[in-house]
């Protein structure tokens, strides 16, 4: 056991004192002010001034009258006049307009794309403009045309049922739930891809090197793989445990914020720490397990460390699958049948559980089975992957990962028999 834990210890050390672990911790803060500063500059815009041409000045000077934000619409005389203007950089772009009776329709000339913000903001000021139009003609007033366009009211209340089938009303949380689902989908599948890589390479750089001869030769084989396992977890538990400290420290530090009472609404602590964020993390860390387990598999199939990003391929697709599941087919269909069978599969569960639970399309005891499912199956890969950790670990083999998962396969049975 000390020998296991002098392994553990000493990659938990390695990778912990390295810059690449505080540019891990740092990452998602660092993207975060990125999105937030994107986010503040996305209301400006290159394209500011638009010329508007119409061969019915009346037409041209109704829409630059039109209700607009961040855009200076001017009319111009003529089209060849818009053309010099945009030659000269007078002008970002120019809208042509024709109408005939009460339809009205526009093109936009212009030396590089406007992109899609614009264009719908074009293509609404054109629609508003012809509505006005044709509400004129049948003698409508402006308020009768706002009466007509007014957005109906959907609420959606949820309810359960107690054992008499007596209906009542419950608070409704699935928005919040949804973004600690998202959040917690995304951290996984960064986890996986970040500490995938991690594993493979702590796995078949010794390999490379041809130290293996000597390690082995003072502990067993299970115990350096298991070492090695559990030492890169432990260092994915020290950045999942700075999280929460962060986000602890964060609501306490904020709670009293408007911004947060507003996204909290009025959640209570039960229902933030309750069962689903619970389950939520122990999926999360056993899905890290899984695929950590897979890698660490796949890292000992190859005879150097350079190979390990072409080994550890299967794990970067299932997880990239398991994670657009959850993120589209979850968020969309909640109910789709999919969604529910890949909740009880590992390598699948892990993302798609949660998202059943925040949707409330699963229940505590569904989320008790795919656990446990989850975990006898990590359990039974880990100790095949031990074995075959075993036989493979000084094995050579030149002709790529199948050949040499097959020949690890041969010589653990051999083994047994």
């Amino acid at each position: 056991m000390s020998k296991f834990w002098v392994i553990a210890k000493d990659v938990y050390k390695k990778n912990v004192k390295s810059v690449s672990f505080l540019i891990l911790i740092l990452a998602p803060f660092l993207m975060g002010a990125f999105y937030y500063f994107t986010g503040q500059l996305a209301g400006s815009s290159d394209v500011n001034t638009i010329g508007v041409y119409s061969e019915d000045a009346a037409v041209g000077q109704a829409f630059t009258q039109l209700d607009h934000k961040d855009y200076d619409f001017k009319v111009v005389p003529s089209k060849k006049a818009a053309e010099k203007d945009l030659a000269k950089e007078k002008l970002d772009a120019f809208l042509v307009l024709t109408n005939k009776g009460d339809s009205f329709s526009g093109e936009i000339f212009t030396e590089s794309s406007l992109g899609q913000t614009t264009q719908l903001m074009i293509q609404q000021l054109l629609t508003q403009m012809q509505s006005n139009v044709r509400a004129q003609k049948m003698g409508l007033s402006a308020q009768e045309v706002g009466s007509l366009s007014q957005t109906a009211q959907l609420t959606t209340q949820k309810v359960s049922f107690d054992k008499s089938g007596t209906m009542t009303s419950e608070d409704d949380h699935s928005s919040l739930q949804m973004i600690v689902t998202n959040v917690s989908a995304i951290i996984l599948f960064i986890f996986v891809v970040t500490y995938s890589s991690i594993i493979a390479q702590e796995i078949a750089s010794e390999k490379g090197t041809r130290i293996m001869e000597v390690i082995l030769s003072s502990t067993k084989a299970q115990t350096h793989f298991y070492g090695k396992l559990t030492g890169v977890l432990l260092v994915a538990l020290t950045q999942l445990l700075i999280y929460g400290l962060m986000i602890i420290f964060g609501y306490q530090k904020f709670k009293d914020m408007d911004i947060v009472k507003q996204f909290l609404g009025d959640a209570s602590l039960e229902s933030l720490f309750g069962p689903f964020l619970i389950f939520s993390a122990i999926f999360v860390i056993l899905g890290i397990l899984l695929y950590a387990v897979l890698a660490a598999l796949c890292g000992s199939l190859v005879n150097k460390a350079e190979d390990t990003s072409k080994a550890i391929i299967p794990v970067t697709y299932l997880s990239m699958g398991a994670y657009f599941l959850a993120l589209f087919v979850g968020m969309f269909d909640p109910q789709n049948i999919a969604l529910k069978i890949c909740s009880y599969i590992p390598f699948f569960s892990s993302f798609a559980m949660p998202v059943r639970l925040a949707n409330d399309t699963a229940s505590i005891s569904s989320a008790i089975v795919s656990v446990v499912i989850l975990a006898v199956f990590t359990v039974f890969l880990m100790l095949i992957s031990s074995g075959l950790y075993k036989s493979n670990v000084l094995v050579y083999n030149e002709n790529g990962v199948i050949a040499a998962l097959k020949q690890s396969l041969s010589m653990m049975k051999a083994e047994k028999k």
